[in-house]
């Protein structure tokens, strides 16, 4: 069976992603399916940055804002769910462009990376998670990099999801998160994938939009977003949200507004940081680096050039 061409726009967060995407899927008859782990559910929708209508251009959107907060949403789900979506789009022939910065989602997805999340003893999950908010990320992080220090080191303290699942994964069945990863690329991918990464040669020009992003996102009522979801529930996947938690503090009287938007700015950047680990071991990605260019047409036209090859090499077969 011919493989599906799919495009993805990946890099870390606040690179201009989303933009390029929705111009690349409005050259070439595509529409977007989000890789974002936190765009997936409803509201929150300053703290993620998800799309507005306007800057969807009038491309069609998928796997944006369809789950409630309190909902536990896996790996294997993510895959599951983009599966059946790019299979459609694909079926009523337009091109998938896979968008987004969650590099375990991506590679999940288009390397046909399965996780078994059935093999997880409940009750034992349930037990970690518990001891997370006892012990701590920190804690929790070493006893990862115990048994499983290859999936430790794409983490951080505040990973609780995914520290928690690699812990339950390993003490309900004796195998760790990176054993079945690589067991679980046996199988070949039905994608063929053309990757476009977005990054700044120049550091601190991708941290100046970064902070940039944090006071927009402020100006457009993050801190009344933030509270709604604090008074409603701590336990949320939004109360560990980037955006989110950071302000907590402020809530509970333990530090000022300043001290928390600067720690906000401060993680977002470390977060940015570890996406560009991430992505870098992929040695498909094409780069494109903005300030290698005079303005975002000349950026944009690259982009275009290299989807357009890629697709005519799929046509050729």
């Amino acid at each position: 069976m011919k493989k599906i061409p799919v495009i993805a726009v990946v890099g870390p967060t606040a690179s201009g992603k989303t933009a390029l995407a929705v111009k690349i899927a409005g050259r070439f008859n595509g529409q977007v399916v989000s890789a974002d782990s936190m765009q997936i559910y409803k509201g929150m929708d300053i703290a993620t940055a998800k799309p507005t209508k306007e800057e969807m251009g009038g491309v069609q959107h998928h796997l944006i804002d369809f789950l409630p907060t309190d909902s536990r949403f896996s790996v294997a789900d993510y895959v599951s769910v983009a599966q059946k979506c790019i299979a459609q789009i694909n079926k009523d022939g337009f091109i998938t462009v896979v968008a987004g910065g969650t590099g375990l989602y991506i590679d999940s997805l288009l390397q046909n990376i399965s996780f078994c999340d059935k093999k997880t003893d409940e009750s034992i999950r349930l037990q970690i998670a518990k001891e997370y908010e006892t012990l701590g990320g920190e804690e929790m992080l070493s006893r990862l990099q115990k048994v499983d220090p290859e999936t430790a080191n794409r983490l951080h303290p505040s990973d609780k999801s995914r520290i928690v699942r690699a812990l339950s994964l390993f003490e309900s069945t004796g195998v760790t998160m990176t054993e079945q990863y690589n067991n679980s690329r046996l199988s070949p991918s039905p994608y063929t994938v053309c990757y476009i990464g977005i990054n700044y040669r120049d550091r601190e020009l991708l941290y100046s939009r970064i902070n940039r992003r944090v006071d927009e996102m402020l100006q457009n009522g993050l801190l009344e977003e933030a509270k709604s979801y604090f008074d409603l529930s701590k336990n949320t996947t939004a109360s560990q949200a980037i955006g989110h938690k950071e302000l907590a503090p402020f809530f509970q009287g333990e530090k000022t507004l300043d001290e928390c938007i600067e720690n906000l700015k401060r993680e977002t950047r470390r977060y940015a940081k570890r996406q560009l680990t991430w992505f870098r071991r992929n040695e498909n990605i094409n780069w494109i680096y903005p300030d290698d260019y005079q303005n975002t047409d000349e950026a944009v036209n690259i982009a275009w050039g290299i989807a357009e090859n890629f697709l005519r090499s799929c046509e050729n077969g």
